[in-house]
């Protein structure tokens, strides 16, 4: 059980997600200033399953979240990070379900969503607020059985996170929660559970609000760096695979009053400043996938 509390004003953020050669060139400077492989736009990207594309024009899913699609870029990105048909996939914490209207209709019984067990922490604000997170996504899956009847919901201790039964899932995804993770102390442990629950070249996939470089644990603007991210993933045994930039925004100058939650979609800024804010569009986000050898 988890005893230690997360700061009060971290409870609103944590509700807020192709095959191919490596991109390395050691002479290169990367993006975020970090160390290590340097990434790039996809050389090779695997097309789309077709199956992708008749849950992306599903009409369950809500008009707010499809009109996100031109930020989020789902059908790249699952088809960057290989997710096919017939796949075991967890998503980490799906929040209030974006990525849970594509991929659980699409994928079955073959969707795990995992989220955060209540009863990992003491009574409190804590509890309750994971346990209205839960109950949203149960609600969501509830509201539309033809489409959700077979997804599945685990619930985990972020402490000692445990996804399913060993080397049982094709891939990981998680989308823009890493540096809740580290806040909370917890990020090691996570990348341990993703490591434990993947098959032998299993993939995770990771898309996060991008630093232009390293940043300390307790940063509250919502970004990380690049290279702290696959740092985390090669400490916990997988390989970097490659990087795209599908989800990059260079409009992203990362220096805003509310951290990423300034920008679309959180709008935390005055009212003068939304067109602003609106030109500049959501955050700039690193796209990784690791592979679990």
């Amino acid at each position: 059980m988890i005893r230690r509390l997360l700061p009060t004003a971290l409870f609103p953020v944590l509700l807020c997600a192709c095959a191919g050669a490596p991109a390395s060139d050691p002479a290169a400077s990367r993006a975020d200033g970090g160390a290590g492989p340097v990434p790039s736009a996809p050389t090779s990207m695997r097309a789309p399953d077709p199956l992708l594309d008749r849950a992306l024009s599903g009409a369950w899913r809500s008009p707010a979240n499809v009109a996100r699609d031109v930020h989020r870029h789902p059908r790249e990105t699952l088809a960057f990070f290989g997710i096919g048909t017939g796949q075991t996939v967890v998503e980490i914490t799906p929040g209030g379900g974006w990525y849970a209207e594509i991929l659980a209709p699409w994928l079955r019984s073959g969707y795990v969503a995992a989220v955060i067990d209540p009863q990992a922490y003491p009574e409190g604000r804590q509890r309750d607020y994971y346990a209205r997170s839960k109950a949203t996504l149960e609600a969501l899956f509830a509201s539309a059985p033809e489409q959700y009847r077979d997804a599945r919901v685990v619930a985990f201790d972020p402490a000692a996170p445990v996804f399913g039964p060993p080397a049982s899932a094709d891939a990981v995804l998680t989308f823009r929660n890493v540096h809740n993770w580290r806040s909370a102390g917890t990020a090691e442990a996570m990348f341990k559970g993703f490591h434990d629950v993947l098959r032998p070249g299993g993939v995770l996939g990771v898309v996060e609000h991008r630093a232009a470089g390293d940043v300390p644990a307790d940063d509250e603007s919502g970004y990380v760096g690049q290279a702290q991210v696959i740092a985390l993933a090669e400490a916990a045994g997988f390989r970097f695979d490659e990087a795209s930039e599908i989800n990059a925004n260079p409009r992203d100058t990362r220096d805003h009053p509310n951290g990423v939650w300034t920008l679309p979609p959180g709008n935390r800024h005055d009212e003068a400043d939304r067109a602003r804010y609106q030109v500049i569009g959501e955050s700039d986000r690193m796209t990784l996938r690791f592979i679990k050898p």
